[in-house]
């Protein structure tokens, strides 16, 4: 919280280094016309295609909150094709513009980036329309995975998941209870989450090294993920929050 440096290039090396076949970031920056002008070394390109050059060849972008001078979002990077992308706005109040991006893979595979609000009552609001939305968009049977920042330390959003949709968190399923991911230094509060539908859950980590800790007040979740029948490679799904 206390780092004033523009850190994009090493938040691209953290993620390289995670060796992951999907990426899902909260408040990836689209636009900003003040930062191009202040910061040196701003990147040409906005900020998910910059974070997913020569690594990740696909990517979607989702606008969340729009400003005068640009606008920021989700993002998904991904080493696979989409076939459709749809982004949901669940924003409760104009302060607070959140949104949930939605991507399908050529596979089939669901993805769908988070990022909630501060205050219960419209987190509560925001996950109610995510499981409606699910219920009327996505089969069942189709495989899913859910990421993002929940900030969701009392675990109501938790739980409306695990009983209105039936996901599993992947750190919960290994070690037994959510990961804490904030703040970064000291990770008391679990605010990031990996849900899934359809995978086993191979492994499930917390991105806590110095090199992460450096360029985000949360800590990133990396998971190990085995897809349920008929498409046997593993891949490596991570959710990082705050650039």
């Amino acid at each position: 919280m206390s780092n004033r440096h523009f850190t994009l290039e090493r938040i691209k090396h953290c993620l390289k280094q995670s060796n992951s076949n999907i990426v899902f970031l909260q408040e990836v920056t689209g636009d900003n016309e003040k930062q191009k002008d202040t910061i040196p070394n701003w990147s040409d390109n906005n900020q998910f295609e910059f974070l997913a050059d020569s690594i990740w060849d696909h990517f979607a972008y989702g606008k969340n909150a729009i400003y005068q001078h640009g606008h920021h979002g989700n993002a998904i990077l991904s080493e696979i094709p989409f076939s459709k992308l749809h982004n949901i706005n669940v924003s409760t109040m104009r302060v607070s513009q959140r949104g949930i991006l939605h991507g399908t893979l050529e596979n089939g595979i669901h993805l769908l980036c988070a990022h909630l609000g501060l205050f219960e009552s419209e987190r509560l609001s925001q996950i109610k329309q995510l499981i409606r939305y699910v219920k009327e968009n996505i089969g069942a049977s189709e495989p899913l995975i859910l990421a993002g920042d929940f900030n969701d330390w009392r675990r109501k959003v938790h739980r409306e998941l695990y009983q209105e949709l039936e996901l599993t968190e992947v750190y919960q399923t290994l070690h037994g209870k959510v990961a804490a991911t904030f703040p970064a230094m000291f990770p008391m509060l679990p605010m990031d989450r990996i849900y899934v539908r359809g995978f086993k859950v191979c492994s499930a980590d917390v991105m806590t090294h110095i090199d992460w800790r450096s360029v985000s007040d949360h800590c990133a979740l990396t998971a190990d993920l085995q897809l349920d029948g008929s498409i046997p490679e593993s891949a490596n799904f991570p959710s990082s929050e705050r650039f």
